[in-house]
This record gives C-alpha cells, structure tokens and sequence, in this order.
C-alpha cells in the first residue's frame, strides 16, 4: 500500500510545484486570504497549494479509495471515512517560501488510526534542494530512495535546531541551552529539520512553541526509523498524540533519550 502513497505523494508534490511556478514572488504568495482551521493566516501560497492537493485527493478518491484528510487550513475533511488518515502539511515552512528562502517542504503521513503511534508512512519533500525523505513503519528511513544509515546524530550535541523561532522565544531559552549545544540553527521548517536529524546533519530539534500533528507526524517516523528519539515534553506521550489539528505540543528530538532530555530540561520540561 505504501507504493499508492509514494505516487500520490510525488504527484502532488508536481501539483505544488505548478503553484510554485504561478505564484513566483514575495507579492504573489504573502497576502492574507484567510483563517486557517490550524490557527493561522491563511496566505495565498497556503490556499493555493492545498486546493491543488485537495483536487488530487478528490480524484484518488473517485477511484474508490477512502480516508480521512487532516489538513492545514481547512482542518478535517471526510473522502469515505475508514481508519486510514492522510496528515498534510502543503507547505511547511510558509515564511520561507513567501520571502524565497529555499528552505520549505511538503509533509505528508499516512495513518492506520487516529493517533501518532499509528502511522506507517511519511513523506517529506524539499523544494529548495529536491529532495526526497521518506519513511516506512518497520521498514526504514530512505533519501531519495536510499537508505538512510550512515553516522546519525551525535550524543553530544554540536548543532541544535530550535524552530517557531520568533525572537521573544529564542531569547527565553538561549541561556538555558549554554552547555546543552555547542551551537544553535534556525531554520524555518519543522518537517525538515526532523529529516535533517534522521539523516545525522544535526544533533537534536526542537519546537520552542507547540507544534501540531500537521508538522510532525512525517518527520518524527523517519527519526523513529533510524533508532534515534522523539518525544512530546508538554505532556502525553509521542505515540498517543492524536492526529487532528487540536492537539499541540513542544517536541524535542535527538540521538537518544538521554541527549532528548537535557534539551527538555533546558526548555524547563
């Protein structure tokens, strides 16, 4: 079943990238169009990008198959009902891509339930660099289709990413961090950063606000895959997350349970 989302991911990530290409500049893809059922703006490039998955959806879904969609902007979307949940993220990293920083993705999960610990595929595409994350439940984290297992993250953290980065919250926390990382990045894009972990570019992530199910429930399979650890630090465990657009928590990840919880007590988990 995992060969069905794997098309239907690469297809929509075509889809996305026609947006991309008809929306090209800061002008195009800032204004506000509405109020997205996650809680934020709405943004051209958000709205536009999500009407071209939800029309493939549409399709796929004229072909008989059935799932629940989860979505950014327009929240929960029944295409037949079933146990199966698609967790979508159409642009994580929606700063990014307004201003023309390469550095933005399409996440996408598949679920077998309502919860975290229920997924069994993720997906994660790089539009600034192309490429290609995914990951299998049982079977492994690939990079454009190869496997992930080389060196992964370091137990002594050189390079944290700290992400929902706003200046106030960076602030709140850089002095705890001293002595937890050597050194810290910002980079803008959740789904991307996990990936970044899985593949042992950076040492440990973490969310300095609460993040939803939209903008993990991809990354944190592939760090899961390759052995290394994630976790929720505002209570409740990873695995029982529900899959929706109403639960929210900070999520640390890193090379394992002990590197995981010096940056959560440095976050005052």
């Amino acid at each position: 079943m995992s060969e069905l989302w794997l098309e239907l991911a690469r297809t929509v990530v075509a889809d996305v990238q026609m947006v991309l290409a008809e929306l090209p500049t800061r002008a195009d893809r800032e204004p506000v169009v509405g109020a997205g059922l996650g809680g934020d703006d709405t943004t051209a490039i958000d709205a536009a990008a999500e009407a071209a998955v939800v029309r493939r959806l549409e399709a796929l879904h004229a072909e008989g198959h059935e799932f629940t969609l989860v979505s950014e902007e327009l929240g929960e979307r029944s295409f037949g009902g079933g146990a199966t949940r698609l967790v979508l993220d159409p642009i994580d990293g929606s700063l990014n891509a307004k201003r023309g920083i390469p550095f933005f993705s399409l996440s996408l999960a598949v679920a077998e339930g309502p919860v975290m610990g229920d997924v069994v595929f993720g997906f994660v595409h790089d539009f600034g660099s192309g490429e290609e994350w995914t990951a299998t439940r049982g079977g492994g984290a690939q990079l454009n289709g190869a496997a992930l297992d080389g060196q992964g993250p370091d137990e002594e953290i050189e390079l944290l990413v700290c992400e929902a980065t706003r200046a106030q919250l960076v602030a709140d926390v850089a002095g705890e961090l001293v002595g937890v990382a050597r050194r810290l990045r910002l980079m803008g894009s959740l789904a991307l950063s996990l990936c970044h972990l899985a593949a042992g570019r950076v040492d440990a992530v973490c969310s300095l606000k609460p993040a939803r199910s939209v903008d993990i429930a991809a990354g944190q399979l592939l760090v899961r895959e390759r052995g290394a650890a994630a976790e929720l630090i505002d209570g409740g465990r990873l695995a029982d997350a529900p899959l929706d657009l109403q639960g929210r928590s900070r999520i640390v990840a890193a090379a394992s349970p002990a590197a995981l919880g010096r940056v959560a007590a440095a976050l005052g988990a």
